[in-house]
């Protein structure tokens, strides 16, 4: 399997309200969506699938979310990828691992980039920690005397 593909179809920001007190953030990816694409690659053993998702992340209680809504391209080999639009049809989430993996990994990469870039514009926290540097308080023996 191989990522061919990413785009945001929809991007939401919304900033509510102040809060004096602790934020609580939390981030969800949710697959919306698994069809076969249109598009055509050359190779006539391989089938493009379109993973379509919401990426949500939360600000609470109730200050504000981002929310984006995109799609994940990847290649399959034909007979997995008929198989894998099956199983969704029939039983969602019923996707192998091995499958979504490369996918929610390319979708929590790009995403969280762009929702640290929006949190920064909308003036909310950060989604993801970000590095901080911290002075250290000298001690005795760092001081020559």
């Amino acid at each position: 399997m191989t990522i061919v593909g990413f785009n945001f179809t929809k991007i939401n920001a919304e900033k509510k309200t102040a809060s004096g007190g602790k934020i609580n953030i939390s981030s969800n990816v949710t697959i919306k969506t698994i069809e076969e694409s249109k598009l055509n690659f050359g190779n006539k053993n391989q089938l493009p699938l379109v993973f379509n998702f919401e990426f949500l992340c939360k600000y609470e209680p109730d200050v504000g979310q981002i929310l984006l809504e995109g799609e994940v391209i990847s290649l399959q080999e034909e007979k997995d990828a008929k198989e894998v639009v099956k199983l969704w049809k029939k039983d969602k989430k019923k996707v192998s691992q091995e499958i979504m993996q490369p996918v929610f990994n390319t979708i929590l990469a790009r995403s969280n980039i762009e929702a640290v870039i929006i949190s920064r514009d909308m003036n909310l926290p950060s989604p993801i920690p970000l590095p901080k540097v911290e002075a250290k308080q000298p001690k005795a023996e760092d001081y020559i005397g």
